[in-house]
């Protein structure tokens, strides 16, 4: 199925595609995969030149068994007196990874915000990241690195101590939301602009003035409705 692991009717898919000549982008449209997955595939398993869809399919196989074997079993999610289904918790915390891998985060800096988030205090050292994740303590140094730099967390002092903990709240996604209303706004500066030098009453110039009206409804209503929540926000705060 799109969007999960790939089956060896798809590779015997690439591989006749490979054959064909045709580039990565094209065997992605026969797949309805993305291009960067047949990339991928391609590339560690010998390459176009080289690639053989049973032997990958294979290959892929004995990566999945010793993944399998060599990875310790994660540590359950404290549940905090709660009366969570751990399980339940693991599963939609990795299916939570996997979205946010799918947006567009690298995949260590997605694990750290996903443990991140469904903790009820919104904040783990990077002590406690190291062994809910399982990872390097330098791993998590570069994915907090990131996440900071994009304003999805911020680091405070533990009271008392030397340590450093890492921090979320509910605005988590303002800053790509905010990055996300700026482009918008660029993009029908840009289309009114377009429609001014090409001229409205022309086809290419009528075009632009289009895109510009869209783009411009686009953008008050997402700054009307950051307002509500910003409004709802306050007021959830003010009752607690």
């Amino acid at each position: 199925m799109p969007g999960g692991r790939l089956t060896g009717q798809d590779r015997q898919h690439i591989a006749a595609g490979l054959a064909e000549g045709l580039g990565y982008t094209e065997i992605g449209k026969r797949l309805g995969r993305p291009a960067s997955t047949i990339m991928r595939e391609v590339t560690r398993n010998g390459g176009p030149d080289d690639y053989g869809a049973d032997r990958a399919h294979e290959a892929t196989r004995r990566r999945a068994r010793r993944q399998r074997q060599d990875r310790p079993p994660a540590p359950p999610v404290p549940d905090g007196g709660h009366g969570r289904d751990p399980r339940a918790v693991q599963d939609f915390t990795e299916s939570f990874t996997t979205l946010l891998i799918q947006q567009g985060l690298p995949r260590m800096e997605a694990r750290v915000l996903a443990c991140l988030y469904i903790t009820d205090s919104g904040d783990l050292t990077a002590a406690d990241l190291v062994k809910r994740l399982r990872v390097s303590p330098a791993s998590i140094s570069h994915a907090v690195a990131f996440l900071e730099r994009q304003g999805m967390l911020k680091r405070e002092r533990v009271p008392g101590a030397r340590r450093e903990r890492y921090v979320i709240d509910d605005g988590i996604w303002l800053p790509s939301l905010l990055a996300a209303l700026r482009m918008n706004e660029d993009l029908a500066a840009a289309s009114r602009r377009g429609a001014e030098i090409l001229g409205p009453a022309t086809p290419a110039g009528a075009r632009f003035e289009s895109s510009a009206e869209l783009l411009l409804l686009l953008s008050e209503a997402f700054r009307q409705v950051m307002e509500q929540w910003q409004r709802n926000l306050a007021a959830r705060n003010a009752e607690g």
